[in-house]
């Protein structure tokens, strides 16, 4: 069977925009922490990557569509390297200075050559930027978080796969030629246009499920009492600028700052099997028991929508472990209490200034990460971290 490279691009794009659109209203229809909005962002340029190649494989002259297209792959794999360190709760300064640096390099390298470029203008640019980006995206899926789903292992095995495949597609063009028998065989557009349909699957799949564990539905699991610190509890930004200032403060005078991460994993498992009443009143024991058993001159805050943290200074390690201690043997015995008995996976992880420093975002996630391996820990539920 002998396929043209315009169905099979038609077929590509209606695969991907249809994953894209999926992935995009799911998106609207969750509280993200920022993985999936940013995921969502990667499906929407690989959504333009298939229309702008759809429009160069038609008769004319556009080749502004290779510019186009060429750069919106660039920022589509890029983008799934962001979403991953995002979920584990890693810096995306330089990172998102990077991808779109490369974004730029992969759009400007087809423009110096402009019409006389050919079809396969600015290819090594845009080769070179996808074997970096899936690749930097493979690692990251083994790190954090994200190490501690199985889940995350098959993104990536498929961002690995992308990575591997363009350094050999990479290796084919420069060596043998896009006109090849060998390049058109093995790593042709129509080739890697059934590899890109099959990769999209995959990973609008795992990405979704992988999304599902930290943006529950919008309404599922809102605390019954209202938002913001009416409940002693303050919001992302205001308990970033509070701990700033007492990080600030407590290097001056050479004290510890302890934050304490306190997860749940499970609950848009328990709001499916339970009902959203029941995931609503574990919410609301959880908010009100961390709330309850963090030390009197502690702040509580949100971090996202399955996890709390908490900050206050301490004399000692011993003392931080003690108070997190408190706070889980607490929770715990809270949690027994309602739910018709549901209880769900609790992880505690803690931080120290000592170890971690006084940069307020290194101690959240130093903290949050010890708290997901404790969630998943048959030892114990409390670990105390430690910066890499």
């Amino acid at each position: 069977m002998t396929l043209d490279l315009a169905s099979v691009l038609v077929m590509t794009a209606l695969v991907v925009n249809i994953s894209g659109i999926l992935f995009i209203i799911e998106t609207l229809l969750r509280r993200d922490e920022g993985a999936g909005r940013i995921w969502a962002v990667g499906f929407l340029a690989a959504m333009l990557t298939t229309l702008a190649y759809m429009i160069w494989a038609q008769p004319g002259d556009a080749w502004w569509a290779i510019t186009v297209g060429n750069a919106a792959f660039v920022a589509g794999t890029g983008c799934m390297w962001l979403g991953c360190r995002r979920f584990n709760g890693r810096r995306m300064t330089w990172a998102s200075l990077g991808v779109i640096a490369a974004v730029i390099a992969a759009a400007m390298s087809v423009v110096v050559q402009g019409e006389d470029g050919g079809d396969w203008a600015g290819a090594v640019w845009m080769f070179v930027a996808l074997v970096v980006f899936a690749g930097a995206g493979a690692v990251e899926c083994l790190r954090g978080a994200l190490r501690e789903s199985r889940t995350a292992l098959v993104l990536g095995a498929v961002l690995g796969f992308q990575s591997l495949y363009y350094v050999l597609r990479t290796a084919v063009f420069v060596t043998s030629g896009p006109e090849s028998p060998l390049f058109q065989a093995g790593f042709g557009t129509i080739s890697t246009s059934f590899l890109t349909v099959m990769l999209t699957i995959v990973a609008v799949v795992i990405t979704s499920v992988l999304r599902a564990t930290r943006a529950p539905m919008r309404g599922h699991l809102r605390p019954a009492s209202a938002s913001g610190a009416s409940d002693g509890i303050l919001d992302a930004p205001s308990f970033s600028r509070l701990l700033r200032d007492l990080s600030a403060r407590a290097a001056w005078r050479s004290e510890i700052v302890a934050v304490t991460a306190v997860r749940i994993d499970d609950l848009e498992q328990i709001s499916t099997a339970f009902g959203s009443e029941v995931a609503g009143a574990v919410t609301e024991a959880w908010r009100t028991g961390v709330r309850r058993h963090a030390p009197t001159n502690a702040t509580v805050a949100e971090d996202g929508p399955t996890g709390l943290v908490v900050a206050v200074v301490v004399a000692s390690a011993q003392e931080a472990r003690r108070q997190a201690g408190t706070i889980y043997r607490g929770l715990f015995d809270d949690l027994g209490r309602v739910g018709g008995g549901v209880i769900p996976v609790v992880g505690v992880g803690v931080s120290l200034s000592d170890a971690a420093g006084y940069e307020p975002g290194e101690l959240i996630r130093v903290a949050r990460e010890a708290a997901s391996r404790a969630a998943t820990s048959v030892e114990t539920s409390v670990l105390m971290g430690d910066a890499e």
